[in-house]
């Protein structure tokens, strides 16, 4: 099995954001470094996993469960929001289960691997926001629009959600989704 840590930033407790990175797309990365950043800002209690051996299909899923639904999970009555970029999107089906809301980059809608989370995108409720861009192979859009979900589709962009050789258009794009989960993350109300 692939190992982890789990970096926790505390702050209100009753709002807890779990952000799980791709296998190759760090925290550290724009997306989910400014994603987890504005929302600690807001309040929102931070957990972020951090891949200390690359993790396998097989593997993420385990660990997105022990993260989502174990020991060190929030419970109680603390509102838990997933943002989860690429691989890290693995974890849509049993965030559902769980009646998590969540924040899908880039999620992996094509491939026999990731057949769960398409259907489970397919059926996603307003409780959720799916964003790709249409250069990734990895996006359906149409899926996406057929579903309930909030949805932001970048133009041209591609895995990263970036538009290759187009500085000025990348940091527009990271504008747009920063602000678009904090709107998104705002829609809980704040307690």
């Amino acid at each position: 099995m692939s190992t982890y840590d789990l970096h926790v930033t505390e702050a209100d407790p009753a709002r807890v954001v779990t952000v799980l990175p791709g296998s190759g797309y760090t925290a550290m990365a724009p997306l989910l470094w400014y994603a987890r950043s504005a929302l600690r800002d807001l309040g929102w209690t931070v957990r972020t996993l951090e891949w200390t051996s690359a993790p396998s299909f097989g593997s993420a899923r385990e660990v997105y469960a022990e993260v989502l639904d174990g020991g060190d999970a929030p419970g109680g009555d603390a509102l838990h929001l997933v943002v989860a970029k690429s691989l890290g999107t693995l974890a849509m089906p049993m965030a559902v289960r769980l009646g998590l809301p969540g924040v899908w980059l880039t999620p992996v809608l094509t491939g026999e691997q990731a057949s769960d989370v398409r259907e489970t995108a397919a059926d996603l409720d307003e409780d959720h926001l799916l964003i790709g861009g249409t250069a990734d192979p990895l996006w359906d859009g149409d899926l996406a629009d057929g579903s309930e979900a909030d949805v932001l589709e970048v133009e041209n962009a591609d895995h990263s959600l970036e538009v290759p050789g187009d500085r000025a258009e990348n940091l527009a794009i990271l504008d747009e989704v920063v602000s678009a989960i904090e709107e998104f993350a705002g829609s809980f109300g704040e307690e």
